[in-house]
């Protein structure tokens, strides 16, 4: 199947060693952890929650590279599923996703992850465009993203777009991002 990724275009698509920041579904000395979309929407969504961002002015500076990459249906993964509070919650939800993302590994050795809502894509963010008779919006997708751990160079990868930005609509189909910060 196809998936989507954005990155740094300075860097990889893919993350191969063990010094990568913690995450939703990864904690410290977790990683390589990979997180893929099933739609450009969700790629792009993942990015400005991640970042933060929800005006469009902050996206004229965005140079973002975006993936496709090709996973093949021999790399077996699961499902997983957990309350919304935690799917969608802000950076004080992150224990309890890695939590549970820890306890899927521990019950499935066999799998190399595993498939779940996405955090950053609102309820039929998804969405594509269809051709009849000009451009108009096609079925929407739930937006899902594949978390994959370990290392992966049999995964190919192809570069859509080298300094890419986003559609400003995509501020609409973001979740925002409730970061929780230490007080000093």
């Amino acid at each position: 199947m196809k998936w989507f990724r954005h990155a740094d275009p300075r860097y990889p698509y893919l993350w191969e060693g063990h010094d990568q920041p913690e995450g939703r579904w990864h904690g410290p000395d977790e990683g390589p952890t990979h997180y893929f979309a099933d739609t450009p929407n969700g790629a792009w969504a993942e990015f400005i929650r991640h970042e933060e961002i929800t005006e469009v002015s902050d996206l004229d500076g965005i140079r973002r590279s975006i993936w496709v990459v090709d996973v093949p249906d021999d790399i077996e993964v699961g499902t997983l599923a957990v309350p919304n509070a935690q799917a969608f919650g802000g950076t004080s939800t992150y224990h309890q996703t890695q939590a549970a993302a820890r306890e899927y590994r521990d019950n499935n050795p066999a799998s190399h992850g595993f498939v779940t809502r996405s955090a950053a894509l609102l309820e039929h963010g998804g969405k594509g465009r269809e051709m009849d008779g000009g451009r108009v919006e096609s079925s929407f997708r739930e937006g899902m993203v594949l978390v994959l751990y370990g290392r992966f160079p049999r995964l190919i990868g192809w570069m859509c777009c080298r300094y890419g930005q986003p559609d400003p609509e995509i501020l609409l189909l973001t979740r925002q991002l409730q970061a929780v910060f230490p007080q000093v």
